[in-house]
């Protein structure tokens, strides 16, 4: 005995919505991304200078060639100067001057030298170069007593402002705190690129900013962003925050402590 089969249902067939199916749009302007291969260097008593590098990937889809700038900037500090002024025949030491806004670090790295990838207005406006490193200073010229020294802070528009700017320049460059290397930025691979930051001992601690420049035709195209962080950890942290959050107990332990050293070393003296 056979049993007549259902008939089949019919085919369903699900139309895609309308808006669904997008065009992608192909990139055509030239791009940069990099990184650290620390974003944290610690610094303790036997700290001797750190060693990182910056890498990075430039997508370049065009047939322009292009140069990569990396600049580190540390956190800004104050920088104290005096001249060698001759009075009566004797040298001495002018009324000291202050910058306020000199960063405590600052190096730049690059495919090849500053002055061939892009011309000194453009860098002069990005601030990229030591020779166009903005260095605060008040618009007014005020005079302050620091320690017991009477500090002035110099105006910008000083008729000296560049001669003291190019001291505190050469003063840093001999710390090895401010350096310019025109060929520190090797492409690897095609678009992969590397450059090596080196903090010397003297680095002072906070926030760095990292940038880092893609340039094409004099001109820049695309910039990466990020952050290092220098700390001071263990006995040195230890010491670092009791020194600033109980300052007159600290000061109070120190004399505390000189004057029981003082004492120890007379009553030793006496014994032999």
């Amino acid at each position: 005995m056979f049993q007549d089969l259902p008939p089949e249902p019919p085919a369903v067939v699900a139309e895609a919505p309308a808006q669904s199916l997008q065009t992608l749009t192909p990139v055509t302007q030239a791009r940069v991304a990099a990184a650290l291969t620390e974003a944290t260097v610690d610094i303790d008593t036997g700290f001797a200078g750190a060693s990182m590098v910056l890498y990075g990937a430039v997508f370049n889809p065009t047939d322009t060639p292009a140069d990569v700038v990396v600049v580190v900037r540390g956190p800004d500090q104050p920088v104290r100067l005096v001249r060698k002024v001759r009075v009566a025949g004797l040298w001495l030491n002018s009324r000291p001057v202050v910058f306020e806004g000199a960063p405590g670090f600052y190096m730049t790295a690059s495919t090849r030298p500053l002055s061939d990838i892009a011309s000194f207005s453009v860098l002069r406006r990005l601030g990229v170069g030591v020779d166009h490193l903005r260095i605060n200073a008040p618009e007014q010229e005020t005079t302050v007593t620091r320690f017991g020294v009477r500090d002035v802070v110099i105006n910008r528009l000083g008729e000296d402002y560049l001669d003291w700017r190019r001291a505190v320049i050469r003063l840093k460059e001999d710390a090895a705190l401010y350096a310019t290397d025109p060929d520190g930025v090797r492409f690897v691979d095609q678009g992969l690129f590397r450059a090596e930051v080196e903090l010397p001992t003297e680095a002072p601690t906070g926030t760095y900013e990292a940038e880092v420049w893609l340039f094409q035709e004099g001109e820049a195209i695309s910039v990466s962003r990020m952050d290092l962080t220098v700390d001071k950890v263990g006995v040195e942290r230890a010491i670092f925050d009791f020194a600033h959050q109980r300052s007159w107990l600290y000061g109070i332990l120190a004399v505390v402590l000189a004057a029981f050293t003082g004492w120890a070393a007379s009553a030793w003296f006496r014994r032999t």
